[in-house]
């Protein structure tokens, strides 16, 4: 019998994560990148995980998810590297970009622009003393929940503490609001006191709360600073937090060794790279006539300086229209959240009279299996050109096929590229992405169960927005849930009603269409819209 070579393997584990046929695979994956044979965030991980633990090869998780065929992104994996020690604790060290920027933003804007929440409704008894426990053995074992930022002459640094449990506060009431939810009006108290909780002089800016809710049920809120951790961080902890917690429970012995540290892990977080200014210069061809901004303020005058103040509408979904959304990615062989982000740039451009259009997604850049395991800052908003033309079935491909080019890409600086098209710097407005995308369904499911607890999990608002109008993916196998985060400045609260029911409209017309329907004539333009884009030069 003849041994398979690396390839080989790589493509059978590649087959297995998505689901797919290991003989048919080969000569889909010749030709084609992961994401457009069905791949998304969660298989590329999972693909990139097994493939460090069961064949020792690494896979750059943002090539295999770019543009290049499978094969050749699989074929340029190579041994997993040995890890390098970091700095010892208590040593300065310079920030990473996505710290930099969170603290740039925090200056700019205040606290409460750079603070999240995420949350565990927690249903069943709770043994607080285990749940101590656990978090000391989470701040063992992650030096991210250990770091504190200061002042130094030549700008803020970071130091890593030697030991620091992340703090756990007893809401003792949370207020009232929230329009009769105690999840919201718990969410609303945390977010109207985000600077005391994370901004305590040399202290990490995070800090958990917990607070009663009826029937017995606890809320168990992770509150932190973008400095210290992205989205992928967050639903990292709250996994590794709860399975420790069945293990405390039970009385089995808790992990507490030292994990690889960004420092540690390889700087794949740097932004800057070898050929920086020649790819950012090619990502500049590659976008321009895509407008530099999509104003949806209907011709309303926008602030003089962009203001972060938000609001948000939950946009629910039922599993008759989740279900279309699932077997039109099947057919269009895409992902599911390639469909909702195409829905969204179909509503967004219809609203607008745009057959051509800008979206900033949120994508990761964590290039080694280390890094996934570790929280740090190292996610990005990146632009990706959304073109409103061809039959359904090939405008969903080409979302898909600009959202892996754009993930090759997510370690340009944003600032630079806009300078590279031409954009002048506008205060009033987020450069190049004022309309926003998100797909967080994959990083945690609905539902976790640890010991006797249930936790359901709620994601907080904390009063800020860094766009226009941002759409997230909130759940989507169970109870599907998409966020509308809004800056009611540029959008009113009644428009945005508006462009939430065209999202649904869209996602309906998308998945009830047939392959070959133009797009054009899926949906009408809304009333009164108008080409409000800002041509790039």
């Amino acid at each position: 019998m003849l041994t398979p070579t690396p390839l080989e393997e790589l493509l059978d584990l590649a087959a297995d994560v998505i689901g797919c046929d290991r003989r048919a695979l080969p000569a889909g994956a010749a030709g084609s990148p992961f994401i457009t044979l069905g791949g998304g965030l969660a298989q590329a991980v999972r693909l990139q995980a097994r493939a460090g633990r069961q064949l020792g090869l690494a896979v750059d998780l943002a090539q295999l998810l770019g543009p290049a065929p499978l094969a050749d992104v699989l074929a340029r994996a190579v041994p997993v590297p040995a890890a390098v020690p970091g700095p010892p604790a208590g040593a300065v060290r310079a920030l990473l970009p996505g710290q930099r920027a969170a603290l740039a933003a925090e200056r700019a804007a205040g606290a409460g622009a750079v603070c999240r929440v995420l949350s565990a409704e927690l249903a069943g008894p709770l043994d607080a003393g285990a749940l101590r426990r656990v978090l000391a053995a989470l701040g063992a074992r992650h030096e991210g929940l250990r770091t504190v930022f200061a002042d130094a002459p030549h700008g803020p640094v970071r130091r890593v503490l030697a030991a620091c449990a992340p703090p756990l506060v007893t809401l003792e009431a949370a207020g009232t609001g929230g329009g009769g939810d105690p999840v919201a009006a718990m969410h609303g108290y945390l977010a109207a006191r985000a600077r005391q909780l994370v901004g305590r002089p040399g202290r990490p800016p995070l800090v958990f709360a917990l607070g009663r809710l009826a029937g017995g049920a606890h809320l168990l809120s992770f509150v932190y600073h973008d400095a210290v951790a992205d989205s992928w961080s967050a639903a990292l902890l709250w996994q590794e937090l709860l399975a420790d917690y069945d293990r405390a429970v039970h009385l089995r012995p808790l992990v507490r060794g030292l994990r690889p540290g960004p420092d540690t892990a390889g700087r794949a977080v740097v932004a800057a790279r070898a050929g920086g200014l020649r790819a950012a210069g090619e990502r500049a061809e590659r976008l321009r006539g895509f407008p530099a901004a999509v104003d949806l303020a209907e011709g309303a005058p926008r602030p003089a300086v962009f203001d972060v103040r938000g609001e948000r509408l939950h946009v629910g979904l039922d599993v008759r229209l989740r279900d279309a959304a699932d077997a039109t990615a099947r057919r269009a062989g895409v992902p599911h959240g390639t469909v909702l982000l195409a829905a969204w740039a179909l509503a967004v451009g219809r609203r607008a009279g745009l057959e051509r259009l800008l979206v900033g997604c949120e994508v990761p850049r964590r290039a080694t299996a280390a890094l996934l395991g570790t929280p740090a800052p190292c996610s990005a908003t990146v632009p990706v050109g959304c073109e409103l033309e061809g039959g359904v079935d090939y405008f969903l491909r080409g979302v898909a096929c600009a959202f892996s080019e754009a993930l090759g890409c997510a370690d340009l600086d944003s600032a630079e590229l806009a300078r590279e098209l031409g954009v002048r710097p506008d205060r009033s407005r987020p450069v190049l992405t004022p309309v926003t995308f998100a797909a967080r369904d994959e990083l945690l499911p609905a539902r976790v169960r640890a010991g006797d607890l249930s936790a359901r999990f709620h994601h907080g608002h904390a009063g800020a927005v860094t766009a226009d109008a941002a759409l997230t993916v909130l759940r989507w196998r169970e109870d599907p849930l998409l966020r509308l985060e809004f800056a009611p400045a540029v959008l009113s609260r009644s428009r945005a009603v508006r462009l939430a029911g065209e999202v649904r409209g869209a996602l309906a017309a998308l998945t009830a269409a047939s392959p070959h329907t133009p797009v054009e004539d899926l949906l009408p333009a809304p009333a009164g819209a108008r080409d409000l884009a800002l041509p790039l030069s």
